[in-house]
């Protein structure tokens, strides 16, 4: 089992490591300098997607445990997603507890693993902006917007879109 302080070490490596190679896409930082278990994170509308042009901040926190047990991750900006609940909180299968699925939807390989790093979350996360998994929402009317009434879907992600722009 992890401990607090071998969080803390692989967390100032994994920070260390995303200043010295940013990835496209996104930024991260601490929150707070004093505390290395809640991360900002900012999020660039991935090209090519209804998400193109914003930016999404969001927050990710590590439970002391990490990396045996997943961060939480949650959006601060607004946005509009089948796998975002109305709270912001994100809804994708590597931020489940690891093992099996009690409700079965998914398999055990799907889920959180140790070897998940921050980039490979926030990478996870662009790729549901992407590809949202209408399947097993998060937002169940953003869901059947988005397979019933696409247009009204995309005006919503539009107007999030734009009130991330003026936030910036």
């Amino acid at each position: 089992m992890a401990s607090s302080s071998q969080a803390s070490l692989l967390l100032q490596k994994q920070l260390k490591d995303l200043c010295k190679n940013p990835v496209d896409g996104f930024s991260a930082g601490l929150l707070d300098e004093q505390n290395l278990f809640e991360w900002s994170v900012t999020i660039i509308g991935p090209p090519d997607t209804l998400y193109e042009g914003g930016f999404f901040n969001a927050i990710m926190s590590f439970p002391q445990n990490y990396p045996n047990s997943p961060p939480t991750v949650r959006f601060t900006s607004e946005m509009w997603h089948p796998n975002v609940y109305s709270d912001g909180k994100v809804c994708i299968s590597i931020l489940h507890p690891p093992g099996d699925d009690p409700n079965g939807y998914e398999l055990a390989s799907e889920r959180w693993s140790p070897v998940h790093t921050v980039e490979s979350i926030v990478l996870s996360i662009i790729s549901m902006l992407s590809s949202p998994n209408d399947e097993s929402p998060a937002n169940v009317e953003a869901a059947k917007e988005w397979r019933e009434q696409r247009d009204n879907f995309k005006k919503k992600v539009s107007r999030c879109v734009r009130r991330s722009q003026e936030m910036m």
